[in-house]
């Protein structure tokens, strides 16, 4: 073969990769900025009467009358009468329905005196199984609803953030991320790294790759016996914003390393994502194994046990008409009984397409979308997310 027409006769170095990896960042901050000028920062739609009916669990003949009468302020109306409402705008309809409506509490569904902050971990060991997707998702759904929700980017690989609008590669390179607020050296307060989001209720802490130095530096801060350990460290830190959030979602890294034993000590809930297949399962089977024993090294070093108000396991990406899929789900069901999710996560094109310009189908145009497809990625989210609410309800001592 002829080295000189094969492009590897110098070889490819280290050099190269670095540079393969500074023209995607450039080329993807330019797509970035022109899929959301002219601010250059993502922005959230406007959501349909139909929408808003189903997010305050009124009828959408309630909703028109309260216009009619005055009760509810006038919203964007476009030229053929349709209106359309901002996520603060529902929230204020929502604040409306609890001071003047029957069964107040209902229309404020968030924590009360007495209720502890949920913190969910959303899990696995195996990349693939859709755990960012549905934690903002999860987040996004929550924060309409009514939930005051934080997000934590826990992988090093920054999915989550990059969803955001934000580049970590560029925006965080110097600092700005949970990683500070858990660092062993120069700790800042998790409120300095908390960044406001397009999203009304709805905040996050971004990751970046110099999380990935937190394995390394636990490693080092168990032998010099530093405190606190690693499995108090988020749990502290969430201790200062405890009083601004109802839930706090974590996105968590594809292994079982010191980041996800972090936040698994600091969870009151576990979700963990699986697609209905074989391998898949058996790779849980071994998460669950290894979590099982690590959690117990960990309960020693802190004095205590380590204990969650629900675990549940989502099937993700589930296809209804794939034998196979249906057949591992039955079997994953009859082995887990009431642990699996009822409602599970449909793979959706929807879901796909929506996330190649870094959108949910909560903020995508529904107008770009064929409405069957559309309307059925969305109710199989909301079905989800209603599950699981039920389940954090239900944390809090309601029905």
């Amino acid at each position: 073969m002829n080295e000189q027409n094969t492009g590897y006769a110098q070889g490819i170095g280290s050099s190269d990769i670095g540079a393969f990896a500074d023209n995607l960042a450039e080329s993807l901050d330019r797509q970035m900025k022109i899929a959301f000028e002219p601010e250059e920062r993502k922005f959230l739609r406007r959501f349909s009467s139909t929408e808003v009916a189903g997010l305050l669990r009124v009828s959408t003949s309630n909703l028109r009358n309260r216009h009619k009468d005055g009760s509810f302020p006038e919203v964007f109306t476009d030229g053929r009468g349709h209106r359309f409402y901002t996520a603060e705008e529902v929230d204020d309809l929502r604040n409306i329905l609890a001071r003047t409506g029957k069964n107040a509490d209902s229309y404020l569904p968030g924590r009360r005196k007495g209720d502890r902050l949920q913190v969910i971990s959303v899990v696995n060991f195996k990349g693939g199984s859709s755990k960012t997707t549905a934690t903002i998702h999860l987040a996004q759904r929550y924060a309409l609803r009514g939930y005051r929700v934080l997000v934590l980017d826990l992988d090093p690989q920054a999915s989550l953030t990059t969803f955001f609008g934000f580049r970590p590669e560029l925006e965080f390179a110097e600092g700005g991320t949970i990683y500070d607020a858990l660092r062993y050296e120069d700790q800042i307060p998790l409120s300095q790294v908390i960044q406001r989001t397009y999203f009304h209720k709805l905040d996050m802490v971004p990751a970046g790759l110099m999380l990935s130095e937190y394995e390394t530096e636990t490693a080092n801060a168990l032998a010099r016996r530093v405190q606190p350990i690693f499995a108090e460290r988020l749990s502290a830190a969430l201790e200062e914003v405890e009083a601004d959030y109802d839930i706090v979602l974590i996105d968590c890294p594809p292994q079982l390393g010191f980041l996800t034993l972090t936040a698994l000590a600091a969870s009151t809930g576990l979700l963990v994502t699986v697609v209905p297949g074989m391998l898949d399962i058996a790779s849980m089977s071994q998460f669950l194994k290894l979590a099982s024993e690590t959690i117990k090294a960990v309960e020693e070093a802190i004095g205590r046990k380590v204990t969650w108000d629900f675990v549940k396991f989502l099937i993700t990406r589930y296809e209804p008409s794939d034998g196979p899929q249906t057949q591992m789900a039955g079997y994953l069901r009859s082995i887990l009984a009431g642990q699996v999710m009822t409602e599970p996560m449909l793979k959706s094109t929807a879901v796909s397409d929506a996330g190649m310009t870094q959108q949910t189908v909560y903020e995508v145009d529904p107008g770009q979308f064929i409405r069957k497809t559309i309307d059925r990625a969305l109710s199989s989210i909301d079905s989800v997310a209603d599950e699981l609410e039920q389940t954090i309800q239900l944390a809090w001592g309601r029905r």
